[in-house]
């Protein structure tokens, strides 16, 4: 499976947090799976950090270094037909991150690894 980690998919795999659920840890784990991150979400991680809404004080490139050293995490590029694409998107989320988000999985034939139930109402396969 070709998998898209959305920002709190990947913040609470870097964490370890006790708030990814068993699937999410499963996805995450098989080798099989292709996992990628877009720089959409580290941009929105970045934005929370600098903001202090993000419980840590190790910086973002630190904890997305470790996360790749130990797993596999690809880069998705952000194409210009991703971004194309969200014209066509229904206006459910207000969140531009996830909207992007779901635009670049739709256009790569991806799944999202993401709690955001919202999410889940777009015609993108999701799991969690």
């Amino acid at each position: 499976m070709r998998v898209l980690l959305d920002a709190a998919a990947f913040w609470w795999l870097a964490i370890d947090s006790p708030r990814l659920s068993p699937t999410a840890r499963r996805t995450y784990a098989d080798p099989g799976n292709e996992i990628a991150l877009s720089p959409v979400s580290i941009w929105e991680l970045l934005v929370k950090q600098m903001a202090g809404k993000l419980p840590t004080d190790q910086p973002l490139d630190e904890l997305l270094k470790k996360a790749r050293n130990a797993r596999a995490i690809r880069s998705m590029p952000l194409t210009e037909p991703a971004v194309l694409r969200l014209a066509t998107l229904p206006s459910l989320l207000a969140d531009p991150f996830d909207r992007m988000l779901i635009c670049q999985a739709l256009d790569s034939g991806m799944t999202i690894l993401t709690p955001d139930t919202i999410m889940r109402q777009y015609p993108v396969p999701t799991i969690w």
